[in-house]
């Protein structure tokens, strides 16, 4: 049994570090992300500049390669100052990497891929529907109608992140009506955001304020049939081969957020003075830390368990559910902790307590509630399906 990354992960690891703490200071993120719906260019730039967006797509299409474990270690050192920001980098590499990588046509492989790796292309996920939510089949109105050299798209997308700054929307449709399940006759397309009929409306909300959620409305919107991606009327079981690395990622920004908030608490604890003495020796904060730091710990282990039975093409379906759960439950309760070892500056906006509070607090909702994550869970032991 061996506990330890690779040495090559470990050198990884500690370059990403550096950098983060170079490029991307805490106090730079939290400025970037006040500014609501303005999209953060500039750390786009930074992450475009080092090669990072071509983690996890092969050297074949000019990325730098990288199994699940590397990209959950990078989004884990990010993570750890970037907060939600972090997504920034997620989201267009879950559209690549898991997306395109996965069931794109080699073509089309070639004809993304390496503007992903460049960071040169854009790309926003669009599942989620009004009255949806979790129940993105049983909400699915969208639909896909064949026409002449390819599909007109109708209907209503919510929660697109960064679908007012995205050059591509990778978003399921129904392209078949006529289903014994309704879980057929669903299609993936890679759809050009400035098309005609695509109006875009950014929501306001509580954390990750400049990579705004939208509303996408599509009316009569053609797309073509080279951007259908995968089997027509399979997108469905397609995407579900993907949902275990998103869980494995999304705990992975979770375990950097748990990351930041123990490197700002303990730093407060050894300067923060009152009643004559260190905070740092008052046994109650001394507590909430190892709290922090055993949830840390636990989360961590969970990660890289679940990121190496992806990596080895074990089923993992049960522990990466159990790993974005524990994840972002810990991940809110050392928030919520940190901001009472800070006092009122972890409540204020001076500081990052509440920013890692906010953007922690959505990871219990998405992509998967954890009720939901807890009920895949329970149908895994064995007992009766619950939805």
């Amino acid at each position: 049994m061996n506990f330890e990354l690779s040495e090559e992960v470990e050198l990884f690891r500690d370059m990403v570090h550096r950098w983060v703490d170079k490029e991307c200071p805490k106090d730079w993120c939290r400025e970037l992300e006040c500014k609501e719906h303005q999209y953060p260019q500039e750390l786009w730039d930074k992450l475009a500049e080092a090669g990072f967006h071509g983690i996890g797509i092969p050297e074949e299409y000019d990325g730098l390669g990288g199994d699940i474990i590397v990209q959950a270690t990078f989004m884990r050192e990010f993570a750890r100052n970037a907060a939600g920001l972090s997504w920034i980098w997620g989201i267009t590499s879950f559209s690549g990497v898991k997306s395109i990588g996965f069931y794109g046509t080699e073509e089309q492989k070639r004809r993304f891929l390496p503007k992903m790796a460049a960071g040169e292309l854009k790309a926003a996920m669009s599942f989620t529907e009004p009255g949806g939510g979790t129940d993105v089949l049983g909400a699915l109105k969208t639909t896909a109608d064949k026409a002449d050299g390819g599909w007109v798209i109708n209907g209503e997308k919510i929660w697109t992140t960064t679908g007012d700054t995205a050059d591509y929307l990778l978003l399921i449709a129904r392209s078949d009506k006529n289903v014994e399940k309704k879980w057929h006759g669903v299609s993936l397309f890679f759809v050009p955001r400035e098309s005609e009929g695509i109006t875009v409306t950014p929501e306001s909300k509580l954390g990750m304020r400049a990579l705004s959620s939208c509303t996408i409305n599509l009316d009569n919107v053609f797309v073509p049939d080279d951007l259908l991606l995968g089997e027509e009327g399979n997108a469905w079981k397609d995407t579900t081969k993907t949902l275990n690395n998103e869980r494995i990622m999304n705990a992975a920004m979770c375990l950097g957020i748990i990351d930041g908030v123990l490197e700002d608490a303990i730093d407060y604890m050894i300067q923060r003075r009152a009643f004559g003495k260190l905070i740092g020796e008052f046994q109650t904060l001394q507590g909430y830390a190892t709290d922090i730091a055993m949830w840390q710990k636990q989360t961590e282990l969970m990660l890289y368990y679940s990121a190496w039975l992806q990596s080895n093409s074990k089923p993992c379906v049960m522990e990466a559910a159990m790993t974005k759960t524990i994840a972002s439950e810990y991940a809110c309760k050392a928030a919520d902790l940190g901001i009472s070892i800070l006092g009122g500056m972890g409540y204020s906006a001076e500081t990052d307590m509440q920013r890692y509070w906010r953007d922690a607090r959505l990871m219990k909702i998405g992509p998967v509630s954890n009720e939901m994550a807890q009920n895949m869970i329970a149908q895994g032991l064995g007992l009766p399906r619950s939805y």
